[in-house]
């Protein structure tokens, strides 16, 4: 009988798994999507290069496919920082290599300045991911360009962003000001933010001003 308390318990295990899975589902997405548009202009610029035999045309896709490949090889850090398990990692990861990482997805568009300061020379796996993924949603706010900064002191996590124009998507918005919605590919990164700030004893930040974007985590 599943009302028994075995028939419960394996009712709640069976209802654990179903949500990782859907976890694990919308990341995928997250990623599939972000990742379509690099590598979709590198099977775009080996069809073009295939059919022309123009010199300067074709050093000048040649030039496209470098960019698309290398587009989607930081994205790829980028990714595998702020979602992997990390198992690659030690307990500790280079704070130049997760500036590195976000210096290079914000410099993509060339629209973005980036700032960095930071009293430490390691993170750990938390505040990498908090970083990240607090900075990846900043980057998405500023969709006409202008500054992003990043603030790592006595353990607190600040993430700046300023504009002419800044969109922060609104469930995005309510996840992160600790409202319970349903995941989507959307929100997948700041369901993940807060989830880990949360398991760590922080708490999430969110400001909006004129122009301005605050994120960040404190410890409680």
């Amino acid at each position: 009988m599943l009302c028994d308390a075995e028939g419960v318990k394996a009712l709640g295990d069976a209802q654990v798994k179903d949500e990782a899975i859907e976890f694990a589902s919308l990341m995928c997405s997250r990623l599939c999507h972000d990742l379509l548009s690099p590598v979709g202009a590198l099977n775009n610029g080996l069809e073009l290069l295939a059919d022309e035999d123009d010199p300067a045309l074709r050093k000048e896709y040649l030039s496209l496919l470098a960019d698309g490949a290398r587009a989607s090889a930081e994205k790829l850090k980028f990714f595998r920082l702020a979602f992997g398990a990390a198992g690659g990692f030690g307990d500790r990861i280079d704070a130049g290599e997760v500036r590195a990482s976000l210096d290079s997805l914000a410099g993509m568009s060339g629209k973005v300045a980036f700032g960095w300061v930071a009293d430490c020379t390691t993170l750990d796996r938390s505040a990498t991911r908090i970083v990240l993924n607090l900075g990846l949603i900043a980057l998405d706010a500023l969709v006409r360009g202008g500054r992003l900064d990043v603030g790592l002191e006595g353990g607190e996590i600040v993430v700046r962003a300023e504009g002419a124009r800044l969109v922060l998507d609104g469930e995005v918005r309510r996840v992160l000001a600790g409202e319970a919605l349903p995941t989507t590919s959307r929100t997948i990164g700041a369901v993940l933010a807060s989830t880990v700030a949360e398991r760590d004893g922080r708490t999430l930040l969110l400001q909006e001003e004129d122009g301005v974007l605050l994120l960040g985590a404190s410890r409680v």
